[in-house]
């Protein structure tokens, strides 16, 4: 009926409006999933679209109609409160409407009267809701006057409203006596008044109603007279104290995540740097966790990695992770070394170990648990490790293709992700095959972002090829942006037209080929269209519209980049170059030196290695001649240290002595000369004065590096003779005694325990940051700009205090390191200020910069003029890839401003998840579980103690047994001390401590206490509270409020309190302002009816966001199901196209394995999808009622 009032009265209005009105006021004002429809189904009259459609096209034209007709103001609310009113019902079941407050159709009936009789609609259709509207207030009546009721109206009387042929029923028919209770009411037998049972069936008919009961695990029948309802005298509600709400609030929280929430902030033993959350926000919104980490080189893309894995773990069960990064990686201990300050521990696999997992994959049908958290090397991935390996006489060990099932990891992180750019290497087809089968995917790069790059369409085919698909679709997705970008710009300058220019924007958006395929019948999309089409924005819907069109950016969700000029600069460098000439008998031996080395190159032929070798000794002499005789030695015993040599050769390849026999003769020749040097070394005399010097100043710290181990241990024997306290750190050290030095070196200059002067590799610094020292000594000077920008990274990072840092270079003209640096590194400008740019050109300087050393057939001015060539090249390049970026990375969407991201990061931060927070959960549940005689954690400071007996200790044990099973070193590790003798533990909550000592426990959300406080936190009932708050946010007065736990079901799962109050004014504040809330002193509990009118205002609240959630799930998962199939047949053309265009027997048989992957991935998500499609709904649980008391 509705519907064909509607259609009537838009058909008699709507031609007016234009000559074109049925595609201008008709099929453009339709949200763009209706007009598929249209278009699909050739619809050409307004009797054939739906209600919801016709609302929608009367609510866009609403200006028009208003301005013409007249029609009430009030009137828009009501086309708006309508569409709710229909999507609600459009998804409710016949039991569900049953159960429906009678008010509550009164008012949506009430709703659509208003609209008909503003449309002017028949009289039959207004008798017909009058009639409806008149059967619900009888029923209201007689409930509140507890006469037998009226006959509630049901679904279908409402449909009539729709569907003219639907009948209203008869007001006439004998009614049904009425029930004093209700289905899920407690009652308790008046012969026996303990026993207290719950109504499961109401029966009504004859002289009273019966009810079925649940009792003694039967069914029992009893007449009305026979029950009473359940006696209120015992107060048995559960009501917490300030303190408890607290802790109850921070561990509903843990346990219910949220996307507006990050679980990851201020975790692990890392300083908290808020750019670095940034990927984190974007993997845990992302439709698939899959994500592209592009930051230039010293943003910190490891430490986001493993913030991103402590968030994951917080969100789901994230028991496998595997990294795969280049051997040099491996060897230098980089990612073993980070991930400790997650306190995470992996395994690095090398050829054995592999072998050792496909073998048990291929027998026990998954990937060994004991190497489920695993680093592997670049290196081995080859043809062995891909197909199998045959030897003569045994069994073929299968390949990692052949696998069935496929190993699948939780999370696959790629290191280097550049290194896959060529996808016919056998690196490539390796690691597609990982990350084809894992649920969470990151590569980290630090390669410019720009459309135009081959090697960016490579890297996001292997990490979203359902959707960057072949050449063809990722210039497709490429195409809005420039839209995007104007809209935005648009959007934040707020210029008089704004609204309607921004829409103009999105028109040409959603015309573009991937708008209509991908964008434009998102959800997304339509709200953001849609509110731009109203009246009356404020500044703040500007704002807050300029973010969400940036959040359509079709690259945005899949790519951090995050560039050093973004952020800023930390701090001024202020680099020096001190220049120490050799002594006559130094210059005497390093001539020697290069003698010697040429006649031993020209006799090897330049082979590589005996290359390598030489430019290992070459460089040595230049770090410092005295460290020369022990390197000679080493060489000549094979004890040649493969991190050193793999640092020096800025190569993966690891030392390989054969050829030694050959040149022993002339290496002997030049140890005995390196023996027979005199001590006199002006080098270390200015060494040792610098640091003199600085020794005096207030913050006295120096932090030396060295690439090599015997300049270090050279350097010491002099700083031993002087009054600085010393530290010497490489690669060797174990990682406790690396977290002490750490520890000392920070502590201030008046402790007896605190280091002065910190000498150390590249290696042994991995992982460590000392942004309380401003004095950095380069002794020698690398040829990899990389390894000097990580060197400078350790104290030009984020929270370093002095406004300048001091670079000391050392240099010693006529070596080898003085031609590049002073021709080279320094007008590429490395030490003045971070270079940021891409890991491939500063590998390619790297490179250059070897191949022009090494050439010693090569005069010194021609060096010196290839080495000025090669930095004028490497300035101009980098300035080009930056200028590119600039221009392109408006058309991926990653210019987006400062404050916008910093914003999200500040929202996605919540107090119940703070340390405060955490700490106040997990007292409450101490004292709680083993009791408030003494206090379990002791200490006033972030540093504590836990102090449990081993009673207590064992029922934290029973507790900890219920979490699920975790082999985590943190896991482990708690267990340990639960079962051991020891009372006590140190403990911290705050990250600053955590960072400080890496032995102290640091109590996290991740924490097995942690989630365990949270789980015996959970009452099981509702709870009650009174309490009192000062706060300027809200009026002063006495509020009863109510919090509900929203539980989202459907494609996009999600999690959320939401508060409400007797003044609704309040409900948005409400959390804000339970955080210091207190006791509310002499105060009585109210009874549980004075909390009905709450429930009542949640139903409204749940309702409509149900109603909403529901619509906006199915058409998410239309969206999702029509994308799916367009990308999947796209997919598997191209794979197909492929398998035809070859007939490499290997490759046919990788791009078949990657079309069954395809197809098994496409057919689990349409299988998720399909699921997701009818699950759309909220669970709404109370979870606590009070009443606060708001003080100014």
């Amino acid at each position: 009926m509705a519907t064909v009032e509607l259609a009537q009265f838009l058909d008699s209005k709507l031609p007016d409006q234009s000559s074109d009105w049925w595609q201008q006021n008709v099929v453009e004002r339709l949200s763009f999933q209706q007009q598929r429809i249209v278009e699909e189904q050739g619809y050409t009259s307004l009797r054939q679209l739906d209600f919801a459609a016709l609302l929608r096209v009367l609510d866009q034209n609403w200006y028009e109609l208003s301005t013409t007709l007249l029609l009430p103001r009030e009137g828009r609310s009501w086309v708006k409160e309508l569409q709710t009113v229909r999507n609600k019902w459009a998804h409710l079941s016949s039991e569900a409407i049953e159960a429906m407050p009678v008010s509550e159709r009164y008012r949506d009936a009430d709703t659509l009267d208003h609209l008909l009789m503003m449309i002017e609609a028949s009289e039959d259709s207004l008798k017909a809701v009058e009639s409806f509207k008149a059967a619900a207030v009888s029923a209201m009546a007689r409930a509140n006057s507890g006469d037998t009721p009226a006959p509630v109206p049901s679904s279908s009387t409402l449909s009539s409203c729709e569907h003219p042929d639907v009948p209203v029923p008869d007001t006439n028919v004998p009614l049904p006596l009425a029930s004093k209770f209700q289905v899920g009411n407690l009652v308790s037998l008046r012969s026996n008044p303990e026993k207290v049972v719950p109504v499961i069936e109401v029966i009504p008919g004859g002289g009273e109603c019966r009810y079925r009961v649940f009792q003694d695990s039967n069914v029992a029948t009893y007449y009305e007279s026979q029950l009473e309802t359940v006696s209120s005298a015992s107060d048995d509600r559960k009501i917490l104290t300030a303190s408890e709400v607290h802790a109850y609030l921070t561990s509903i929280q843990i346990l219910s995540p949220s996307t507006a929430n990050l679980f990851s902030l201020r975790a692990g033993r890392v300083q908290f740097v808020p750019y670095q959350y940034r990927p984190v926000l974007k993997m845990i919104r992302a439709d698939r966790p899959r994500l592209l980490i592009a930051d230039e080189v010293g943003v910190g893309k490891t430490i986001e990695a493993g913030l991103i894995i402590k968030e994951l773990q917080a969100r789901m069960d994230l028991s496998s992770v595997l990294i795969i990064c280049p051997r040099a990686l491996v060897a230098e201990r980089k990612w073993d070394l980070e991930m400790k300050r997650f306190d995470e521990d992996f395994t690095t696999l090398n050829g054995d170990l592999l072998r050792h997992c496909l073998q048990e994959t291929s027998v026990e049908g998954e990937w060994p648990e004991k190497y489920a958290k695993a680093i592997l090397p670049f290196s081995l991935f080859d043809q062995r490790l891909l197909f199998g390996s045959q030897r003569s006489g045994r069994q073929k060990k299968q390949g990692l293709l052949a696998l069935d099932p496929p190993p699948k990891f939780d999370l696959v992180i790629v290191d280097e992700a550049h290194h896959i750019r060529n996808p016919e290497t056998y690196l490539h087809q390796g690691i597609r095959y990982f990350c084809d089968n894992a649920e969470a995917v990151l590569f980290l790069t630090a390669t410019p972002v720009q459309l135009s790059s081959q090697d960016l369409y490579t890297l996001l085919n292997v990490l979203r090829p359902d959707l960057v698909i072949d050449s063809v679709s990722y210039d497709q997705m490429a195409e809005p942006n420039f839209y995007i970008t104007e809209a935005a710009q648009f959007c934040r300058r707020g210029e008089e037209g704004w609204q309607e220019k921004t829409l103009s924007s999105l028109d040409k958006t959603a015309q573009t080929t991937w708008g209509r395929w991908f964008l434009r019948e998102s959800v997304e999309f339509q709200t953001v269209y849609d509110r731009l089409q109203e009246k009356m924005l404020t500044d703040t819907d500007r704002v807050q519209l300029t973010r969400s069109v940036e959040e359509l950016y079709t690259f945005s969700s899949m790519i951090n980049r995050t560039r050093r000029r973004d952020i800023g600069e930390f701090t001024t460098r202020k680099p020096e170059t001190v220049i120490v000439e050799f002594t006559l008998a130094q210059q005497e031996l390093h001539d020697s030196l290069l003698d010697i080395i040429k006649r031993i190159l020209s006799y090897s032929h330049d082979q590589q290695n005996v290359k390598f070798m030489m430019t290992t000794i070459r460089r040595q002499a230049a770090s410092c001649l005295y460290g020369l005789a022990p390197l000679l030695e080493d060489i000549l015993n094979g004890h040649l240290d493969r991190l050193e040599f793999m640092e020096v050769s800025d190569s993966d390849d690891e030392p390989d002595l054969g050829f030694i026999d050959v040149l022993r003769a002339d290496i002997e020749v030049l140890l005995e000369k390196a023996r027979n040097l005199d001590d006199h070394d002006p080098k270390i005399e200015a060494f040792v004065r610098i640091i003199t010097e600085k020794n005096t100043l207030p913050n006295n710290k120096i932090l030396v590096f060295s690439t090599f181990r015997h300049t270090l241990i050279y350097l010491t024997e002099y700083v031993k003779h002087t009054e600085l306290r010393y530290g010497l750190i490489h690669g060797d050290v174990p990682d406790e005694e690396r977290a002490d030095l750490r520890r000392r070196f920070a502590l201030p200059k008046e402790d007896p325990l605190a280091i002065d002067i910190l000498l150390s590799s590249e290696v042994g610094c991995e992982g460590l940051d000392f942004q309380f020292c401003d004095f950095l000594i380069n002794y020698d000077i690398p040829w990899n700009p990389m390894r000097i920008e990580q060197r400078i990274g350790r104290i030009d990072r984020h929270g370093q205090k002095s406004e300048t840092i001091a670079i000391v270079n050392f240099v010693t003209p006529g070596t080898i390191d003085a031609e590049i640096y002073v021709r080279c590194l320094w007008r590429i400008g490395v030490f003045q200020h971070s270079v940021g740019g891409n890991e491939e050109i500063l590998g390619d300087i790297t490179r250059k910069i070897h191949e022009i050393a090494d050439r010693f057939s090569l005069t010194e001015e021609e060096r010196e003029s290839r080495l000025r060539q090669l930095a004028d090249n490497s300035i101009r390049r980098i300035q080009e890839e930056q200028e590119l970026e600039t221009r392109q990375s408006e058309l991926i969407g990653l210019n987006v401003p400062n404050h916008t991201w910093l914003q999200e990061i500040e929202e996605a931060e919540s107090y119940w998840l703070s340390p405060e927070g955490i700490q106040q959960c997990v007292s409450s549940y101490l004292a709680a579980r083993v009791g408030t005689e003494t206090e379990h954690l002791l200490g006033e400071k972030a540093n504590k103690t836990l102090r449990l007996n081993i009673e207590a200790r064992s029922r934290l044990l029973d507790d900890y047994k219920r979490l699920p099973r975790s082999s985590e070193p943190v896991a482990r590790e708690w267990e340990k001390w639960l079962k051991g003798d020891q009372p006590t533990l140190s403990v911290t909550f705050d990250q600053k401590a955590a960072v400080e000592d890496t032995k102290i426990v640091y109590l996290s959300v991740v924490h097995p206490l942690v989630r365990q406080a949270a789980h015996f936190l959970q009452p099981g009932q509702v709870v009650y509270t009174m309490l009192s708050a000062q706060s300027a946010e809200a009026s002063p007065g006495t509020y009863r409020f109510g919090i509900y736990l929203w539980k989202k079901q459907g494609v996009k799962p999600d999690e959320e309190l939401v508060p409400v109050a007797s003044d609704p004014a309040i409900e948005g504040v409400m959390l804000s302002i339970l955080r210091s809330a207190t006791e509310l002193k002499d105060a009585q509990l109210l009874d549980p009816v004075e909390f009905d009118a709450l429930e009542a205002r949640h139903y409204t609240k749940w309702n409509a966001a149900r109603a909403d959630h529901i619509a906006e799930n199915r058409q998410q998962v239309e969206h999702r199901i029509q994308s799916l199939n367009v990308s999947h047949q796209a997919r598997c053309k191209t794979i197909k196209d492929q398998l035809e265009g070859t007939s490499n027997e290997k490759i046919r048989l990788m791009k078949q394995g990657e079309l069954t992957r395809a197809n098994a991935d496409f057919e689990r998500r349409m299988k998720d999808l399909r699921q997701a499609a009818s699950s759309g709904d909220i669970h709404a649980t109370a979870v606590m009622f009070g009443i606060i008391q708001i003080q100014e």
